[in-house]
This record gives structure tokens, sequence and C-alpha cells, in this order.
């Protein structure tokens, strides 16, 4: 397993240009992390320090809370108020798939689905699977995580 420290070591150098203060990761959450199995664990990491990055180039999004939702790191525009939340986990297919989570209750995943149908496989109308073996197609997930990050700014 992966140690905290270890953890934030590789979060800072994935983090160029995302301010120190805002990859300090909770306690609960990093113990989230280290749950998972490693690959899964990686690829999510990677995912985090994204999510981070897509929130500070974003305009209008602001700080973003990280806490955990039903156990999962998740991340909340509480601030803002501008998106719905995004939640990583492991999608119930199981293996090496991992999941970026978002409500269903949205149409955030149609998007998604209409944008990068061929890029992305996807659980019903929740979730990005991706292969944690397969090289994350980074700007791709980077602006599905935008649209989901500014969500509510334009469904009002």
């Amino acid at each position: 397993m992966m140690h905290r420290a270890d953890m934030m070591d590789r979060l800072h150098a994935d983090m160029d240009g995302v301010a120190a203060h805002e990859t300090v990761m909770p306690e609960a959450v990093a113990a989230a992390f280290d749950a998972f199995p490693s690959p899964v664990r990686a690829r999510l990491l990677e995912v985090r320090a994204l999510i981070l990055a897509t929130a500070v180039e974003t305009s209008g999004v602001g700080p973003l809370t990280e806490t955990l939702k039903w156990g999962e790191p998740a991340y909340l525009t509480e601030a803002s108020g501008s998106g719905t939340t995004i939640r990583l986990g492991c999608s119930k297919t199981g293996g090496g798939t991992c999941a970026v989570f978002v409500n269903c209750r949205t149409t955030l995943v149609d998007s998604f689905r209409a944008h990068f149908g061929d890029v992305f496989a996807y659980e019903g109308n929740r979730a990005i699977l991706l292969d944690a073996s397969r090289p994350l197609p980074a700007a791709p997930l980077a602006m599905c995580l935008a649209l989901a990050l500014t969500y509510h700014r334009r469904s009002r």
C-alpha cells in the first residue's frame, strides 16, 4: 500500500500550477484511496489531480471541498455551487475498472456519451469507466470534469 506521504509526493509532482494548499488531502480521503487496489489507486490519484487542476483552470468553479461520500473520495463545489459532486471509486463490474461518478439525475453522462462515445465506457447514467491498465485520456476527461464542475451554472 502507498503511504500518505508517498501519495502526497506523487500528487505534488502531478499538480503543476495548482496551489499547494489545494492539494492537501484530508486524512479520511487518503485512507479511502489507500483501500483501493494498487492499479486502481494509481489511476484514481491521476483523476484526482486532473479534477483539482480542472477546477483551477475553469472559470467560476472556485475551491473544491474534498470529502467522502459513501466512503469514496468526492469533490464538491460547495463554495461556488457551480457544479455537481464528482465521486471516485470502482465500477461494480470489478477488476481494474475505475469509475468517475456524477449524480445520476443529471444529463451529464448523456452529454459525455454524445461528445466522447468512442473514448470512454459508461455505467448507466452515473459514471465514466476507466481501465486502470490503459493510458488515461486526460484531455477528454478534463472536458467532462469541467462540464460536471459547471453543471449548475448551465442548468439554471
